[in-house]
């Protein structure tokens, strides 16, 4: 477990995989800044998983990616473009 915020993004991006991350915390600050500069493609603020509901059409970042294109539809098209998905519960 991280003890504060910087450590918690530290820990998440440390790994070679980058499907997902989460954090609890009471803190906007602290949850628009772990949203922002963590290295995952979907990101859950105060929910244990971001739940991998059909539409979202990717696999994630880094060494959690497979394959050379997206498997879904229009986001085959943007290959080049990270995309993150932000699920929040206040």
């Amino acid at each position: 477990y991280a003890q504060t915020l910087e450590e918690a993004i530290r820990q998440a991006n440390a790994v070679a995989y980058g499907n997902m991350a989460c954090i609890f915390t009471q803190s906007g600050r602290a949850a628009r800044e772990f949203r922002e500069r963590v290295q995952a493609g979907m990101v859950g603020v105060n929910v244990g998983v971001a739940q991998p509901f059909a539409f979202y059409p990717f696999s994630g970042w880094r060494h959690s990616f497979f394959g050379d294109l997206h498997p879904h539809g229009p986001d085959a098209f943007l290959f080049y473009t990270q995309r993150k998905v932000v699920v929040e519960r206040w």
